[in-house]
């Protein structure tokens, strides 16, 4: 029995950018959360370092010079137009989340922190600046639990534990979703004027990942399956301070408060890299000194293959209050004391700057020409805006987030409140209802966790941090060869109640489709840009390639690239010096 639910916006994803979206519609028209996950186990919990915003509580700051740190660190990809908004909004922003209750840290005059994170500089560029406001290191933990509060107050309905499988759309406007009940196998129909997506990532088809189990590109899987594009996929953010062999990530502020990063010599080896800010250059420069660093032989341990993060010359006090998950993730998983000995780690596959793309409204782009898809919104970091570029700033995220959350979140309502509901064939659910049954049919040839592993393995060794056509090239071909093993492979659960294997064998598949429009995206950019590294192709060629990739996948499975200009503004592009 299917079930059929009414409402006027439906928010697919509980995180930052869902519960932003759905404060803000919730206000204004009936209002109903899909999520997942319960809400606030959504990874927006996982940030730890801050949210930016230029306050100026602790040093002189504006929001033009975030607004060049942000487009300078974007190497010159980010829209300018989107780039000047959210550093413009980022102030009442903050201020916003003050008044709900968020327990920023506060300076002793009473007023909100802040601290250094890399790439965010005063006077354009001239030296380090106190940006980030934060809650020790668990910042996006309490913007979760905040904005959940905060919907429950509006009187947000949440659906949680319920995977989203199908987006609705009529005469190319979007009529609502289908979701799995995990609880008990149903299909849900969930008829909507407005459709915000805001699922996360897709790190996970990384081997080595800060992300989340559950970050697996299912809202822009949904989409592309639809035939809408994604843009920029090929560039990924790699964290230069992932636990080694965990990925599990270590913030950036613990070198906003002083760790140095030094190789098997003892050496800060970021003064050769960025002389001006070392260890606070943006995270794809810090990654890639990683990785020359290790396999020109500078790594550490006994196989010479991470490096370490050294944080003892910082005030142990300061370590253990406004760095706890640091001290606590250290001496967990690694054996580590942080406080008497450098922490190994090593590049975590980290943050998505690409996925479904949209304006400056939330408003989900049919094509590269700029024309919308009516009643569908994205927001967070399964959209992009493109405020990030070629990578994201640390502490970016969060506020790109909550700016583009709360103004998707207006946009959607107002949307909803000027139409009706979009008539849907009553068997609207049946594609779904067949993919998951046939999913469920016949003996399985293949084991998907294996074709899982094999994903993860190929892309962080050809398609990570530094890439090559030919790397790229044999990476296609596996991904061509993992598809057709995973379709010889079903699952073996029959059961309705909390199917697991069924749902991760459905995230497999969208993973794939994620790593396919990744390394489609990156074996046609013949630039190295931001967080896309060519070694055949290392100079940036501002001359062809300042423009956005847009992938489409066609009826018969083929892929096709279009493109569109970035947005141009105050700064021109000019060479990353740190």
């Amino acid at each position: 029995m299917v079930q059929v639910h009414h409402y006027d916006a439906v928010i697919v994803g509980a995180g930052g950018a869902g519960l932003r979206a759905a404060l803000e519609a919730g206000k204004r028209c009936k209002t109903a959360v899909v999520s997942k996950l319960y809400p606030t186990r959504s990874h927006t919990g996982a940030a730890q370092g801050g949210m930016c915003a230029a306050l100026a509580n602790v040093e002189e700051d504006s929001w033009e010079w975030h607004a060049f740190d942000t487009v300078k660190g974007s190497d010159f990809l980010a829209d300018q137009d989107a780039v000047d908004i959210m550093c413009k909004e980022a102030v009442d922003s903050v201020l916003e989340l003050e008044r709900m209750g968020l327990p920023f840290n506060r300076t002793p005059e009473g007023r909100i922190d802040q601290r250094r994170f890399g790439g965010h500089t005063r006077n354009h560029g001239e030296a380090a600046v106190r940006r980030s406001c934060y809650a020790a290191d668990r910042t996006g933990h309490m913007i979760l639990q905040t904005l959940f509060q905060q919907c429950n107050k509006e009187g947000v309905e949440f659906y949680n534990e319920f995977f989203v499988v199908d987006l609705l759309l009529v005469d190319g406007s979007c009529a609502g979703i289908v979701a799995y009940e995990l609880a008990s196998g149903a299909l849900h129909v969930f008829r909507a004027k407005s459709v915000l997506f805001a699922t996360g990532g897709y790190g996970k088809m990384f081997k080595i990942t800060s992300n989340a189990h559950t970050l697996t590109g299912d809202g822009p899987g949904v989409v592309y399956r639809r035939g809408l594009p994604l843009e920029d996929m090929e560039f990924f953010q790699f964290h230069p301070t992932g636990l080694y062999r965990l990925g599990i990530l270590l913030s950036e502020a613990a070198r906003g408060e002083g760790g140095i990063l030094r190789n098997s010599d003892g050496e800060r080896f970021m003064e050769r890299y960025a002389p001006t800010i070392k260890d606070l250059a943006p995270r794809d420069m810090v990654s890639r000194a990683e990785f020359f660093e290790i396999k020109e032989g500078r790594g550490t341990g006994p196989d010479r293959d991470y490096i370490l993060l050294d944080v003892t010359g910082v005030d142990p006090e300061v370590v253990e209050k406004k760095l706890p998950d640091i001290t606590e993730f250290s001496r967990t998983y690694l054996g580590v004391d942080p406080l008497k000995e450098g922490v190994p780690i090593v590049p975590t596959a980290h943050y998505a700057m690409g996925g479904i793309p949209t304006n400056v409204q939330a408003e989900v782009l049919r094509n590269h020409e700029g024309d919308i898809v009516p009643g569908l919104y994205a927001a967070g970091e399964c959209a992009c805006v493109s405020v990030h570029g070629a990578n994201r700033l640390g502490t970016n995220s969060l506020l790109d987030l909550v700016v583009f959350g709360r103004r998707g979140g207006v946009a959607m309502a107002e949307h909803a409140l000027g139409n009706d509901l979009l008539d849907i064939p009553d068997d609207a659910h049946k594609p779904s209802q067949d993919w998951i049954a046939w999913l469920m049919d016949g003996e399985s040839l293949e084991s998907s966790a294996e074709v899982r592993t094999a994903l993860q393995d190929e892309m962080w060794d050809k398609a990570s941090v530094v890439r090559t056509e030919e790397s790229l090239a044999h990476c296609l071909e596996e991904i061509a060869r993992l598809r057709q093993r995973l379709g010889r492979s079903k699952v073996k659960d029959r059961s309705k109640i909390f199917n697991t294997e069924l749902v991760e064998h459905m995230e497999l598949g969208f993973m794939v489709d994620m790593a396919e429009a990744l390394v489609v995206s990156a074996r046609a950019r013949t630039e190295s840009r931001g967080g896309h590294y060519r070694e055949d192709h290392q100079l940036r060629e501002d001359d062809h390639w300042m423009k956005h990739t847009f992938i489409y996948k066609r009826d018969d499975g083929t892929t096709e690239l279009g493109y569109k200009d970035v947005v141009a503004g105050r700064y021109e592009p000019v060479e990353r010096k740190y």
